[in-house]
């Protein structure tokens, strides 16, 4: 049931992407991801050029199978990023926070994969036009920087207006159970991000993991929107300043973008970070390994996806 446009393209054994959080998909992550059948990506954000190399070897040293980067467009080494995924021969690159369209020429030169993640249909119809290989859809309730419309709605208007290229759904997905549904809406696969924090192999500190476990609907906010770039996280001291500045009506400029761009915690002190999470969390209730994750995923929707034939 689950051998998609997607597995085959991706050469993965599930139709499970783990999203590219900036400061927290590294190798130890992207490995386990990948060695449990789905596809591991290094999220590269604001980090350097020589960080994503490192990376890179390590993650190859941990697993023999597809893995892949995500490459943020707003970072101003990204052309040396791009140079560190060519050289380094990853099989397929995921873009996200700008226009990717200049980076298409030379990644499919080498033949790598590009995958945008975008959050409107006029922006996965432009991006299969200009030759993507496939496209996330990424709706609001996801982690990190987020649009404006919702996975429900966007999936099936994707499926309408894409017809050749898979169609991955991001935001809000985290068990069987919100797998089988956007399949049965049109997705041929699932980004997941937020699951993955809550995961054994997650080199986020237990303390952030503890607050994506004791998350609810209520205290996930978005921050940031006067910067063009709103951001969902958990609220914490950090939001709460930057909720008051946004009632000053300040400059985007006075809030870089880097601020957002990782959630490493210094001494357990998860009250000045960006605790950058998903309204899923609150579905989320225990921290399983990563193969625990993909195998109950994959069980859970084949049998909700197998039922609802039958009752159809």
């Amino acid at each position: 049931m689950f051998s998609t446009k997607l597995t085959q393209l991706l050469n993965i054994k599930y139709p499970i992407i783990q999203g590219g959080m900036a400061g927290v998909s590294d190798s130890a992550l992207v490995s386990a991801v990948s060695n449990a059948g789905g596809l591991g990506v290094i999220g590269s954000g604001f980090l350097p050029p020589d960080w994503l190399e490192q990376e890179i070897k390590k993650t190859k040293s941990l697993t023999d199978k597809p893995f892949g980067v995500n490459l943020l467009m707003q970072n101003p080494k990204v052309a040396e990023l791009i140079k560190v995924v060519i050289k380094q021969k990853i099989p397929v690159v995921f873009t996200g926070g700008g226009n990717p369209l200049a980076l298409f020429p030379y990644l499919k030169k080498v033949g790598i994969k590009i995958i945008p993640v975008v959050s409107l249909v006029r922006l996965a119809k432009k991006m299969e036009q200009n030759g993507a290989d496939a496209v996330v859809m990424e709706g609001l309730e996801s982690g990190g920087h987020i649009g404006k419309i919702t996975t429900m709605v966007l999936i099936p208007q994707a499926k309408k207006a894409i017809q050749k290229i898979p169609l991955i759904a991001a935001g809000g997905i985290y068990d069987g159970k919100t797998t089988a549904a956007v399949f049965l809406l049109g997705a041929d696969g699932v980004q997941m991000g937020t699951r993955f924090l809550a995961s054994k192999e997650c080199q986020i500190h237990e303390n952030y993991k503890k607050a994506v476990l004791e998350a609810s609907d209520e205290n996930i906010v978005v921050v940031a929107r006067f910067t063009g770039h709103p951001v969902r996280a958990i609220e914490n001291e950090l939001t709460k300043r930057v909720q008051k500045l946004e009632e000053k009506n300040p400059f985007p400029e006075e809030l870089s973008a880097d601020k957002f761009s990782s959630s490493k915690i210094a001494n357990g002190n998860i009250s000045q970070a960006p605790l950058l999470c998903g309204l899923c969390a609150g579905g989320i209730s225990e921290i399983k390994s990563c193969k625990e994750i993909i195998e109950g995923i994959i069980k859970d929707s084949t049998k909700i996806m197998k039922e609802t034939a039958e009752k159809l």
